[in-house]
């Protein structure tokens, strides 16, 4: 919880604590602690096969909090226990910790669903036979789980060398560049990855990015002269590895994926809605997404903002302001300006003011926001004026709810209101 809400509403907020519903609902919105088993079993997921994973392994075992363990059962299908118990006691065999083991369930979730016979220990023990101590592979498999799964024992060897060198490498004060393997042929994609993903580390990219990208299939890191001639491009537009990572590497992407034909044909039906050239840069260096949007993205868009009421300058301005606009379909558009201008009673020009709540989550931002703010003003406690839009849905929920809810004298009403919001009801 933030130190102003502490300073704002430290009694209040201490003296609700009591309340056992609450605080129950105070914990899933900040999801902050792992639930004790007994809620941990209220919580569980309840689509078939996913329950296990949710209760037993990931809350209950490992003390993953229930919202993680939710989002990482999605990710992984499976109804027996057998599998997954020998696949945690495998890594604890050699010589994993459970925070080890959590790390790598999160960062790669399909390893519970590895046959950890015939796939995973075979990996470990020729990574062992190799010369790899209990630590180093614990520590190079906990940053990138993912090469467990590689095909080929050549592949696992040069990924797993890259990764073991650059965690070595960075330990030092001074920069280490790498020197390129000699396993993989000249000009194999594996080559070619290993020596693109140097050539980004001594621009500075950090570690974390640089490892999902070892073990992705995008296709920027595994071409040569196209890579090249895209990563120039990028930074002389000036992205930076080191500060704006996932725009670079998005930037990269674009730049990579679409010819210089295409680019160009962008632009163009972006002059024709009214942008100048300088202006379609402009965005794409806000959102390099932007030139992935075909003409037929563009033309939905416009007819879809045309129908519900806005100009088409305004659309221009939204698109300005909120470039990924154009890749929210039209019923997601529909319903979000709807709910909050017929509904809400927000005007048109405040979504044209911070289109960015047009992004947003229906379900887990918006309704439940709105619902308090629709309380206190039936209870005649907001005056007579809504709101500005991007004050109640652009902030965090921490100043949400000092803003609406912690701020009254009144602790039933403030029950009631994060009852409201949590979707949680509150009984005193």
């Amino acid at each position: 919880m933030s130190s102003s809400l502490i300073l704002h509403g430290r009694r209040r907020f201490l003296d609700l604590q009591k309340w056992r519903h609450l605080s129950f609902a105070v914990n899933i919105m900040q999801n902050a602690s792992p639930f004790s088993s007994a809620t941990a079993s209220a919580a569980t997921v309840s689509r078939k096969g996913h329950n296990f994973t949710v209760s037993t392994y990931l809350v209950k075992s490992l003390g993953f909090t229930t919202k993680l363990a939710e989002s990482i059962s999605r990710k992984v299908n499976f109804n027996e226990k057998v599998n997954s118990d020998s696949v945690l006691g495998l890594l604890r065999s050699h010589g994993f910790t459970d925070s080890q083991i959590s790390t790598v369930i999160s960062g790669y979730p399909q390893v519970l669903i590895a046959d950890s016979e015939t796939c995973l220990s075979p990996k470990l023990k020729f990574l062992k036979s190799r010369g790899a101590s209990t630590s180093e592979l614990a520590e190079v498999l906990t940053k990138v789980p993912k090469i467990l799964v590689s095909k080929k024992d050549k592949a696992l060897s040069v990924y797993y060398d890259f990764v073991k060198d650059i965690i070595e490498a960075d330990k030092s004060s001074k920069f280490k560049k790498l020197s390129p393997s000699s396993l993989l042929p000249q000009g194999s994609k594996q080559e070619n990855k290993i020596r693109n993903l140097s050539v980004l580390r001594e621009l500075g990219m950090p570690q974390k990015l640089l490892f999902s990208l070892l073990t992705s299939n995008v296709r920027i890191v595994s071409g040569k002269e196209k890579f090249e001639e895209s990563l120039k491009k990028v930074l002389e537009m000036g992205f930076d590895p080191t500060t704006t990572t996932l725009r670079f590497v998005e930037a990269l992407h674009m730049l990579y994926a679409l010819s210089d034909k295409t680019i160009k044909a962008r632009v163009k039906v972006c002059k024709r809605l009214g942008f100048t050239v300088e202006e379609v840069w402009t965005i794409f260096k806000k959102c390099p997404i932007f030139m992935g949007y075909s003409e037929k993205n563009i033309a939905d868009s416009v007819e879809t903002f045309i129908a519900l009421g806005f100009s088409r300058d305004e659309f221009v301005v939204i698109v300005k302001r909120f470039p990924p606009c154009l890749g929210l379909s039209a019923e997601l558009v529909k319903k979000k300006t709807e709910f909050l201008v017929e509904e809400m009673n927000w005007p048109i020009k405040a979504l044209v003011s911070n289109p960015v709540v047009l992004g947003l989550s229906m379900e887990k931002r918006i309704v439940p926001r709105c619902k308090v703010i629709k309380a206190l003003m039936n209870k005649g406690l907001l005056g007579s004026e809504l709101p500005s839009v991007s004050y109640v849905l652009a902030c965090t929920n921490e100043k949400f709810l000092e803003r609406y809810v912690m701020k009254h004298d009144d602790e039933q009403l403030v029950a009631e209101l994060m009852g409201i919001f949590t979707r949680v009801p509150v009984f005193i």
